[in-house]
């Protein structure tokens, strides 16, 4: 079910890469990926995930309410991580050019269903 629900994500957006849904102690549960030569989205998603965390501790010591996305953008790429509950996350990374809104809005248009999966 989870690979359907990141596919469609990935697919659905206009540049899309690749999608992984993952717990806080960053082990992924699944994950949905286009083959790219020199590109490892797993590793991408580890890496983004301890600044989650990070971003988690600020907003908590700030008193500004639960993260829900943190959006990263380098030269080539675009990582969004969303949050899904407590103890997961997604990271979906699209190209420069892809279509950034609606890897958003697809991302939050999932959420629910991916809960839905994990309960």
């Amino acid at each position: 079910m989870f690979d359907e629900i990141l596919c469609r994500i990935v697919d659905e957006t206009k540049g899309g890469i690749g999608a992984v849904l993952m717990g806080y102690d960053g082990i992924a549960v699944d994950q949905y990926f286009l083959p790219r030569e020199g590109f490892d989205l797993q590793l991408v998603a580890v890496e983004y995930a301890n600044i989650l965390k990070e971003v988690r501790k600020t907003a908590e010591i700030l008193r500004s309410g639960e993260t829900e996305e943190v959006s990263i953008r380098t030269e080539k790429y675009y990582v969004i991580i969303r949050t899904v509950g407590d103890e997961y996350f997604v990271v979906m990374t699209l190209e420069r050019d892809g279509n950034y809104g609606k890897a958003r809005y697809l991302l939050t248009r999932e959420v629910p269903q991916l809960l839905s999966a994990l309960a």
